[in-house]
């Protein structure tokens, strides 16, 4: 059993100049945060979220992104694991970031598993236990596995294929856009606030908002104003209070360029879907379970919260994460 008192380090390294990409930039400077926080001896799991997502996985403030699975007792129980959560490069936080002067490179999430990979050097580990990766998160696990095999013991994948769906692609092009031509008239935020609304509507189920928001119209003046307008219009205002356009771009895009060789990932994964997810069918991830060459579980679920699940759905989630963990904990 690792020893109980618990520590916290939080860390902004540079990395090496010139920092290579995927795509062939460079960026310079390159930097990378993260927090490594938990019992001084346990094993490390590394925890990523969506595009919106920080380092700050979970604390007893209430900061953190994903406490309904992150925490004492929970699917990654903070009294064994240490775990690491990352600012991805290009999103929020301190790690390198676009500045809204433009200029900025195209980011892979292979560029995220670079950075991570550097992070585990650095903190002298021999490998990590897991990760667990939900999201883009998914996806930056699978690079990670297919490129640092020997540094990762398990991968656990939730809402993650192999490479993006069409459709979502075209949603997502579609919110790029939107921003773009805010960005030119200088409203940033007002773009990313419309481009947020629109993905929320790609995020949930036609279930969920029937459900919620399926009542009449209201007339006001001129038009009709309708019960769903409010939701996405106030998750839109939302957004943009701890988020940049800039940002968005570079890590929307990112998703929409993910494309890994699944025949190369040979590390034990948990493959987790929702049977409502729009953004990545259950399909893909059956697809994506086929091509992988190591042992793996797929394992569906079904939500009204589509692709939100990972954030809602804690009570599935959690018996399915602690088992995955356990398994490479004997």
């Amino acid at each position: 059993m690792p020893d109980k008192s618990s520590t916290q380090l939080d860390e902004t390294l540079s990395l090496p100049a010139p920092w290579r990409l995927h795509f062939g930039d460079s960026l310079v400077p390159a930097r990378i945060a993260f927090r490594l926080v938990g019992p001084k001896d346990g094993p490390v799991v590394a925890v990523l979220g969506g595009i919106s997502a920080h380092r700050v996985v979970a604390d007893s403030a209430g900061a953190g992104w994903w406490p309904q699975i992150v925490g004492p007792g929970l699917g990654v129980d903070t009294r064994h694991y240490r775990v690491l959560g990352l600012d991805y490069i290009g999103g929020r936080g301190q790690s390198s970031t676009p500045d809204g002067t433009g200029g900025f490179p195209p980011i892979s999430a292979y560029d995220q598993a670079a950075a991570l990979n550097h992070i585990v050097h650095h903190l002298g580990l021999k490998s990590l236990h897991a990760i667990v990766g939900a999201s883009y998160g998914g996806m930056v696990a699978l690079c990670f596995a297919e490129r640092y095999a020997d540094l990762i013991g398990r991968i656990v994948v939730l809402s993650a294929a192999d490479k993006s769906q069409v459709l979502s692609t075209a949603w997502r092009s579609v919110q790029r856009q939107i921003v773009r031509e805010a960005l030119a008239r200088g409203d940033g935020a007002g773009g990313l606030k419309l481009a947020r609304a629109l993905a929320m509507a790609t995020y949930r189920s036609e279930v969920e908002f029937a459900l919620r928001f399926g009542g009449a119209p209201v007339r006001e003046g001129d038009r009709f104003r309708f019960p769903i307008e409010n939701y996405l219009f106030a998750r839109g205002d939302e957004y943009v209070q701890t988020y940049r356009a800039e940002s968005f771009l570079a890590l929307s895009e990112s998703i929409d360029l993910h494309q890994v060789d699944a025949t190369l990932v040979h590390t034990p994964a948990t493959l987790i879907a929702v049977r409502e997810d729009q953004l990545v069918p259950f399909t893909d991830m059956q697809a994506l379970s086929a091509r992988l060459n190591g042992p793996r579980q797929l394992i569906e679920i079904n939500s009204i919260f589509g692709h939100d699940a990972f954030l809602k759905e804690g009570a599935a989630l959690i018996p399915i994460i602690k088992h995955a963990l356990a398994e490479q904990n004997t």
